[in-house]
């Protein structure tokens, strides 16, 4: 299948995963349009806890090292998957286990990062789909009461793709012999933080 063809299946799965996320969402979103509040805060749970912050940032990084497809392909997979997490949490089926995947998602990435793994496209599009999902579970579990899911999921999946580009920025700027020395250190810098994450379960 060539490059082209690939980023629009890609592209077709997550428009998929957004719809199927406001079509389960919309029992609850009935008063969607009284309701101020959801996109802020979508957008800036991402932000707000160094497990999302870092494993976002981590799969652009992956990305960029691994170079295309997988430079287009794991992001645009990520969100994708994400998006069915949000859709099966907003449905009443949360993941019990996505708390714990947050974690291990962070600290596999950060020893991925360490020690340059080059793995099948298939393998690390399927991982990065697994924590994809984990991560969309959490994000709609920790959704306040009073906002739009909708509007919600939209913010932390913009927020998410931004994230991705800056990592993506991060390993393009790598580069360099500045950047190749520094990646490293950024890398060692996730896996502990993942490996902090697991050990306080």
């Amino acid at each position: 299948m060539s490059l082209p063809r690939v980023v629009r299946h890609v592209a077709f799965l997550l428009i998929g995963g957004a719809a199927l996320a406001a079509t389960m969402a919309a029992p609850a979103v009935a008063h969607v349009a009284a309701v101020a509040g959801g996109w802020s805060e979508g957008f800036a749970h991402p932000f707000s806890g160094v497990d999302h912050l870092a494993a976002m940032v981590a799969v652009g990084l992956w990305a960029s090292q691994l170079g295309r497809p997988a430079l287009f392909l794991l992001p645009l997979t990520f969100l994708s998957a994400m998006a069915l997490g949000a859709a099966a949490s907003f449905a009443g089926l949360g993941l019990a286990i996505a708390d714990d995947g947050v974690a291990v998602s962070v600290a596999t990435l950060g020893v991925l990062l360490v020690v340059a793994a080059r793995p099948r496209l298939v393998t690390s599009a399927a991982l990065v789909a697994a924590f994809g999902l984990m991560h969309g579970a959490a994000h709609a579990a920790e959704m306040p009461l009073d906002a739009a899911p909708l509007l919600y999921a939209l913010g932390f999946l913009v927020a998410t793709a931004t994230l991705h580009l800056a990592g993506i920025a991060l390993g393009t700027m790598a580069t360099s012999a500045t950047g190749r020395r520094l990646l490293p250190i950024g890398a060692a810098a996730i896996a502990g933080i993942g490996v902090t994450l697991v050990l306080n379960w």
